[in-house]
């Protein structure tokens, strides 16, 4: 149990807990689901029931799989050096959507996924060889009584990991100031997420995000955004107190289409490229605010 669930179990009349903690003054706790979050999805977990046999027998498939991957990293770790320089306009390939198994490793999700709604979406290999983002989006409500808004599809990358399936940031993105993708959409704004890898339980459902809006038509774009540019928010809401993206801690990037517009979406993307400009000086984009600590997430 996390200190804050803790700290809400206090009774009213445990005066003595009470100066303990904070001496002359009274302690005003808050519910415990203000802060504590008791899942890392924020309640979309799905939870997938397998029988132990099949458990044990794709365990062990996969043990000689990570054993060697763990060599290889071994291996790279004592003869590799580590030191290395990204100099000004240099850049890397995030995603280069030219095959099969990079389409296959993204995830994708919809409101239908987890019985909020009826939109539809898919991300396949284009005729040209590109990653094409498309389904259709309905904002009907479904008649429960709990689901208010409706029609959200949502793509994202995969995790970076390490051998024995161990979770690890994207944390070479600090290297680089500008996130550069070259598409073709349908005119739909779309969002662009970077979804943090955080320790403390209130910030899991932190993310950064940006506007992409697309065109429309045959024509491709190339779009240059700074990381300075990207907003803080959680659980869709954007919050008072910003901050600049925290690079190192960088978790995947994704894709969200929510524009409250029923019918067909298409985003076709060539590549996502991290870029390195030492002419942008800009750190942060937008004000932040002092305020008073125990205010506004402080």
């Amino acid at each position: 149990m996390s200190f804050l669930a803790a700290l809400a179990r206090i009774p009213p009349k445990a005066k003595g807990i009470q100066k303990l903690l904070c001496p002359g003054k009274p302690v005003y706790v808050p519910s415990a689901s203000s802060f504590w979050e008791p899942d890392k999805k924020g309640g979309y977990e799905t939870e997938i029931k397998r029988p132990v046999k099949k458990m044990v027998k794709d365990g062990l498939g996969e043990l000689a799989k990570e054993i060697k991957l763990f060599g290889v990293e071994m291996k790279d770790k004592f003869e590799l050096d580590q030191i290395y320089f990204v100099h000004h306009m240099d850049y890397a390939y995030f995603a280069k959507f030219d095959n099969q198994e990079r389409i296959n490793s993204w995830v994708v999700s919809c409101d239908k996924d987890h019985n909020e709604g009826k939109s539809e979406a898919d991300f396949v290999l284009s005729k040209d060889n590109n990653g094409l983002f498309h389904g259709r989006i309905n904002t009907e409500v479904p008649k429960d009584g709990k689901i208010k808004k409706a029609g959200y599809v949502n793509m994202r990358s995969p995790r970076r990991m390490k051998s024995f399936k161990r979770s690890i940031p994207y944390d070479y993105f600090a290297d680089f100031t500008h996130l550069v993708i070259r598409c073709r959409g349908d005119g739909r704004p779309y969002m662009m997420n970077l979804a943090m890898d955080m320790y403390y339980d209130i910030n899991w459902n932190d993310q950064f995000s940006y506007p992409l809006f697309t065109r429309g038509g045959p024509y491709w774009q190339t779009s240059k955004i700074p990381f300075s540019k990207f907003f803080r928010a959680s659980k869709g809401r954007i919050q008072d107190k910003q901050e600049k993206v925290i690079l190192e801690k960088v978790a995947h990037l994704g894709f969200t289409c929510a524009d409250q517009n029923s019918g067909p979406f298409l985003l076709e993307i060539d590549y996502i490229m991290l870029l390195r400009d030492e002419n942008h000086s800009e750190d942060f984009a937008y004000e932040s605010y002092e305020t008073t600590p125990g205010i506004v997430g402080c």
